[in-house]
């Protein structure tokens, strides 16, 4: 189990290397100067050269690669003496613990992985996620959630009602719904018109994030400013889940266990809920988790919609104003996270079913 666990570790290490490889030359290729970005249009050719120096834009491009590897290790090494050295400790951009000294300079370092600085703002871009990652999780969350007890109870339902007129409208609207519609388009439909037109029934306001800014109490917990996104962003995962539900749950129905428990007179919900249910969710919760994981990623538009103060809104803001660190940073989190997330369903798998170790 150790060797398997290890395994999954490093194929996890592996795939956030290729990613953190492909962002890094993906992002150096776009067009534009982050120095005319952070200084303006008509900064002295000196400043100009005074950021690219400090950013080390001005060096060859295997080197800007490695002195960003550098920066997100966890283990790196550093130049504590040398305030212009390139991978000079600079304890503004660093926090870290002292391992082993080489030489009369260069000092490894434990620290956390830098993410770099905010062209716009000069804030770090780790400060910047920190602050915005958890009304995202909650919001990925809560639609994580409201689609699976909506989309299990309905794929329940289609299943032991096969071709039945609630079947096939089910299963269309969560066809159109769910997968034709972009997130974007659904947004805007469901604002509208649950924030609009029928607000006076709803009570909801189509913008705002899980904090309100009041003049006498400041920051107030706005639980209701949840629900419009978090059904928008459940939409895909909702249909996804009724779907899968419904074929896993009709291909379990057909097992010769079940035709045995009906044979001994066992009632079709005892089948259901006690037999057939725990075997056919498997691959649904296969679908749950990874879908978590993508609705941190998806987030980007509803939250812009709506005005949710997420990474995903501060992705959008940071595209707007070509603030690349902001992006591939937030890029680099949501790459961690979906690793994570699979390698540690790859782990409980391992766990529950050896068959998957010897695979």
């Amino acid at each position: 189990m150790v060797k398997f666990i290890i395994k999954k570790f490093l194929y996890g290490v592996v795939v956030l290397f290729g990613v953190i490889t492909t962002i890094f030359f993906l992002f150096n290729v776009l067009p534009g100067d982050p120095a005319t970005v952070i200084l303006g249009q008509r900064a002295s050719k000196a400043a100009v050269e005074e950021i690219h120096k400090d950013l080390g834009t001005n060096k060859p491009i295997v080197v800007q690669y490695l002195h960003y590897l550098n920066d997100l290790s966890p283990i790196s090494m550093h130049n504590y003496k040398n305030s212009k050295s390139l991978i000079y400790l600079n304890p503004e951009r660093y926090a870290w613990i002292s391992l082993f000294t080489i030489g009369a300079n260069k000092v490894f370092v434990l620290k956390y992985p830098y993410l770099r600085r905010s062209y716009i703002n000069k804030r770090n871009v780790a400060d910047i996620i920190k602050d915005t990652l958890p009304e995202t999780a909650v919001l990925a969350f809560a639609s994580i959630i409201i689609a699976s007890i909506i989309g299990i109870f309905l794929g329940i339902v289609c299943a032991t009602r096969k071709n039945s007129f609630l079947d096939r409208s089910v299963f269309v609207l969560a066809t159109v719904f769910g997968m034709s519609a972009p997130s974007f388009f659904v947004g805007l439909i469901v604002a509208w018109l649950f924030g609009y037109v029928l607000s006076k029934y709803t009570g909801l306001d189509p913008s705002g994030s899980l904090y309100d800014i009041d003049v006498w109490n400041g920051e107030v917990l706005k639980l209701k400013n949840l629900i419009l996104p978090a059904i928008t962003l459940g939409m895909r995962p909702l249909s996804i889940i009724i779907q899968l539900t419904r074929s896993s749950l009709l291909d379990v129905l057909s097992q010769d266990y079940i035709r045995t428990a009906r044979a001994k007179g066992l009632s079709y919900r005892n089948i259901i809920v006690k037999h057939a249910l725990k075997n056919a969710l498997n691959p649904v919760v296969t679908a749950i988790s990874g879908w978590f994981a993508g609705l941190m990623a998806g987030a980007v538009f509803v939250e812009k919609i709506f005005s949710w103060k997420g990474i995903g809104y501060e992705v959008v803001e940071a595209l707007s104003k070509n603030d690349l660190p902001v992006v591939m940073g937030a890029t680099l989190v949501f790459a961690a996270i979906f690793v994570v997330i699979n390698m540690l369903v790859d782990i409980i798998y391992g766990v529950l079913d050896p068959r998957v170790r010897v695979k």
